[in-house]
């Protein structure tokens, strides 16, 4: 079964539209064609979509295929994967815990794993909710994906390897502190940490969101999938041990996520303060901040904020992003790994918003002073450790190696690049690292191994204070 021919039939549930307004319905049409173009351009076989202006639902639907082999539709009760997604609900349970007094989030995390003494004497609980422990990633070479671990088994990994970097001097995602913020849980409560999910969050809610169960009989249950050589395959097999792990393990719909977003909307659950803090970026120990809070990525588009998280694992791709300036939330699930719901989303969202539309989809480069190095001669500068004199004394610091390294590879599958323009910062404030960024530019590239969008943010003297990219 060719995937053109599958992604002939996008099929849905009964749309859930508002009222129909002859500017919404045009707006929700042009959605539904670029999701439709998305889907066959990226060669995805299902996806599911919830859009929500406020409380209200205005699409919530599906397209495509949820299982090409027995040809089921994808629909807004499909059940995907969440991969990291589900970090905001591990934080959201974290941050309850401390209000109830159970712990705090200065607590040091050898109170309660006494195991890590002498590695992890200065960790912190906000220091794994915000990926600035140290803690190296254990999907790097630490664990067998085949094989199962208890939760004190991966614990032990982790306390057996030298931190990356002493705790909050910098920032790195690290998978290992939410699996270990799991572990926290049952530590502090004496429960697996998705019962805690279960009795603090899902079921108040009312959300079908679980632990990934793959011997459990689960109605509605996507596939996943990946690409191989341009043709579909079924996903990887990994072991049942770790898909119940606190980084990012759940089954969940879009439907459970507008519920969420609604109670987000509603600071309910957790409560005004813990969103608070789980909203505001993370401050490193030299004083800069980075955008990034406690399971929640917090950057903006196109000057506006943005409160969202991508997730990706084992053949399924997912994203959820709220626009508290405009009172809306997207959410966006895929069942192929490699799919961008996070950049379709951000496209959604610039349908609805003409002031959020993402630099990818920029037909003209936006007028305006252009920077005096290109961005992509910056970041090949960057990637050499040679960037001195044009980044910020923030942004140099906050280059490990790795992070260059990473760069690096992304900028050797970039055949071909475009400016796109900068624009002047004025609906927020902006300031990571130590700097105030005035300016902000884009640029788009393109290879065969995909396609990368660049945003860097520069000062009033062309000094980058931070820079992010991601494929689309």
């Amino acid at each position: 079964m060719t995937l053109a021919r599958a992604l002939a039939v996008l099929v849905c549930a009964a749309p859930w539209v508002s009222p129909p307004i002859a500017a919404q319905t045009a707006q929700l049409d042009s959605t539904n064609r670029y999701i439709a173009s998305e889907m066959q351009r990226q060669q995805i076989p299902g996806l599911s979509v919830a859009i929500l202006r406020g409380d209200r639902i205005l699409l919530a639907r599906g397209y495509g295929f949820a299982n090409l082999e027995l040809r089921v539709p994808a629909s807004d009760s499909t059940i995907y994967q969440s991969g990291s997604v589900g970090k905001q609900f591990t934080a959201a349970a974290v941050g309850m815990l401390a209000q109830q007094g159970r712990l705090t989030i200065e607590d040091r995390i050898t109170k309660w794993f006494p195991e890590g003494k002498g590695v992890w004497d200065s960790i912190r609980v906000r220091h794994l909710l915000t990926h600035t422990s140290g803690i190296p990633e254990y999907t790097d070479s630490l664990i067998d994906l085949r094989k199962d671990y208890t939760e004190d088994e991966l614990v032990s990994l982790a306390t057996a390897q030298p931190l990356d970097f002493p705790p909050g001097d910098t920032w790195s995602y690290s998978n290992t502190g939410y699996a270990v913020l799991g572990a926290l849980i049952r530590r502090v409560t004496g429960r697996f940490y998705g019962d805690v999910l279960q009795q603090l969050i899902f079921a108040p809610l009312g959300m079908q969101t679980r632990v990934i169960s793959e011997a459990d009989i689960t109605f509605n249950r996507a596939a996943g999938y990946r690409l191989v050589e341009q043709q579909i395959k079924n996903q990887e097999w990994v072991s049942p041990s770790l898909n119940t792990t606190a980084d990012g393990a759940l089954y969940f719909t879009v439907n459970d996520l507008a519920k969420w977003a609604v109670a987000l909307n509603h600071r309910r659950l957790p409560d005004a303060r813990a969103l608070d803090a789980a909203w505001t970026p993370v401050r490193l120990n030299d004083g800069g901040t980075v955008p990034y809070g406690n399971g929640w990525d917090l950057s903006e588009q196109r000057g506006h904020r943005r409160i969202g998280h991508p997730g990706a694992w084992q053949g399924f791709e997912t994203a959820i992003h709220r626009y508290p300036e405009f009172d809306l939330s997207v959410i966006v699930l895929a069942n192929l790994n490699g799919a961008t719901p996070s950049a379709i989303a951000q496209g959604i969202a610039g349908i609805l918003e003409p002031a959020l539309q993402p630099p990818q989809l920029l037909e003209t480069p936006l007028r305006g002073a252009t920077p005096p190095v290109p961005i992509p001669a910056l970041l090949q500068r960057v990637a050499a450790g040679d960037e001195a004199g044009m980044v910020t004394p923030g942004l140099q610091r906050f280059q490990r190696p790795a992070a260059r390294q990473e760069l690096g590879r992304v900028l050797q599958q970039v055949d071909s690049w475009k400016a796109l323009g900068c624009e002047p910062v004025v609906k927020q404030r902006i300031r990571w690292l130590g700097a105030d960024a005035t300016r902000i530019c884009y640029a788009r590239g393109a290879g065969k191994a995909g396609r990368t969008v660049v945003t860097v943010y520069y000062g009033d003297d062309w000094r980058a204070t931070y820079f992010d990219y991601e494929s689309y």
